[in-house]
């Protein structure tokens, strides 16, 4: 068997897109800062998210039986940094930045992200330290064509445990 740390180090080299995983509705709106997050298929539409088991956020989202994972574009990195430390700033305060709209179910959809996928939770397991939650989809919000997330640079990465970001558009050779 490999080392928890062994294990840590290899997964730091797993690039992986960062999201902000958001839900609202009567158990109140809160967030966090995502990058385990995966299709699982196509047909029906679903999606899972990981989340510690060591948060306290796990009741809210149970309880509003709802989220979106919203895609982080770079210049997105400020949001994802708030939504992954203590900055100070209250939950309340976070989602009162004129960022965020709703679609379908309600939990807050961040406007100038990438893509985001706004979900009904259909399945939590429970799998060693996390909350595995699976999220049917019920709607999409998409980048157009102009001038927008899609034409604007770059997705935001965490890879050897820091921020990266990736074009959309790679250099043509």
């Amino acid at each position: 068997m490999i080392s928890k740390q062994a294990y840590r180090d290899g997964m730091a080299r797993f690039a992986a897109a960062v999201h902000i995983v958001t839900t609202g509705g009567p158990a109140g709106a809160t967030g966090f800062t995502a990058s385990a997050a995966c299709s699982v298929t196509d047909d029906p539409p679903t999606l899972l998210v990981c989340l510690n088991r060591a948060s306290d956020l796990h009741g809210i989202f149970q309880g509003n039986g709802v989220f979106c994972l919203n895609t982080l574009a770079a210049e997105q990195r400020n949001l994802a940094e708030l939504f992954a430390h203590r900055s100070g700033s209250s939950m309340r305060q976070r989602f009162e930045l004129p960022v965020w709209e709703t679609l379908s179910t309600g939990a807050p959809v961040l406007r100038d992200a990438l893509v985001c996928f706004d979900c009904k939770i259909v399945e939590v397991r429970e799998v060693g330290t996390h909350w595995v939650i699976f999220g049917a989809v019920q709607d999409i919000k998409l980048p157009g064509t102009t001038s927008d997330s899609a034409e604007r640079g770059a997705t935001l990465l965490y890879l050897n445990r820091s921020y990266r970001e990736l074009p959309l558009r790679l250099p043509e050779e």
